[in-house]
């Protein structure tokens, strides 16, 4: 009697570990367990730790609430300024209702990719190049509300949307080369004119100021004699006095001496314009009136 008390004790013993085996679960720290009950949801999400099933009436499902990292394949499409470019993106997701994750939708990665794909292709057809290129803040964050907007209903969260990589056509990179080239030519020229108008106005102020001092021009021309000469090279600087040009300059101005009058009808000498000086110096000039030559002058 006390053999077959042990003998069934030792049974149940193993067929309760049996069932413990088979019912035990563990839930680990970052996922949340859903338990559905001949197909149907049964009770709350199960937290981390130990749980128990019933066998083959239970059914746990594990979710895993991490953020989750899905790169988007690379879309290719058409801007709205008809510019055929190649773009990729990443997703950054992770559920925040485990129970609407299993139930909801089939597959919630799968759903996310999806949705990922088709709204970067709208996002690619409502942009311009140059927004896809400088403005992908404002892109990311219109490409992140339209793919949260669908998942807040399967129990999913987007965290961040990120536009990787935009590829261009080589034709299309080596028009946008020689815009850039132009473009900076042009900052250049604008640049070097406006330095060129600056300092003909300080050239302006400069000369204005020599022109009262005359001395200064000749320091300046010292000031560049020093500064060729330091340069150590071949090359000869003759300073020209420029007292000397203006000298030149008024001999060129003084006026023209007068041409001598016609000789006068009745034989007799014209009037003389120049004159012998005493003691047969240099001719000088005479006064301008007329007279008539006498006996003693033709003596």
């Amino acid at each position: 009697m006390i053999q077959e008390l042990i003998g069934a004790a030792v049974g149940l013993a193993g067929v309760a570990g049996v069932y413990t085996a088979a019912a035990a679960r563990v839930v680990k720290q970052y996922e949340r367990g859903v338990v559905l009950r001949l197909g149907r949801l049964y009770g709350g999400v199960r937290e981390p730790g130990f749980t128990m099933v019933v066998p083959v009436v239970d059914r746990l499902h594990k979710v895993n609430m991490q953020i989750i990292t899905m790169p988007v394949p690379a879309q290719e499409g058409i801007t709205r300024d008809n510019v055929t470019v190649r773009v990729d993106a990443v997703v950054y997701f992770r559920v925040v209702d485990a129970a609407n994750a299993i139930i909801r939708v089939e597959d919630y990665r799968f759903a996310v990719s999806q949705m990922a794909q088709t709204s970067l292709r709208s996002i690619i057809g409502k942009s311009d190049l140059d927004d896809l290129l400088s403005n992908r803040e404002k892109l990311n964050e219109g490409l992140e509300l339209m793919i949260d907007s669908p998942a807040v209903g399967w129990g999913v969260q987007i965290d961040r949307v990120e536009i990787k990589d935009v590829s261009l056509p080589e034709t299309m990179k080596r028009s946008m080369a020689r815009q850039a080239e132009a473009d900076r030519e042009r900052r250049a020229r604008v640049i070097n004119a406006d330095a060129e108008l600056q300092a003909s106005k300080k050239l302006s102020e400069a000369a204005g100021v020599m022109s009262k001092e005359p001395a200064a021009l000749q320091l300046r021309l010292l000031q560049t004699v020093v500064a060729v000469a330091a340069e150590k090279n071949s090359t000869l600087v003759l300073p020209f006095p420029v007292e000397l040009l203006r000298f030149l300059e008024r001999a060129q101005r003084t006026p023209e001496p007068a041409s001598p009058d016609p000789p006068s009808g009745d034989g007799g000498g014209g009037e003389d314009t120049h004159g012998v000086g005493e003691g047969g110096g240099e001719p000088r000039e005479l006064p301008a009136t007329k007279r008539r030559e006498g006996p003693a002058d033709r003596g």
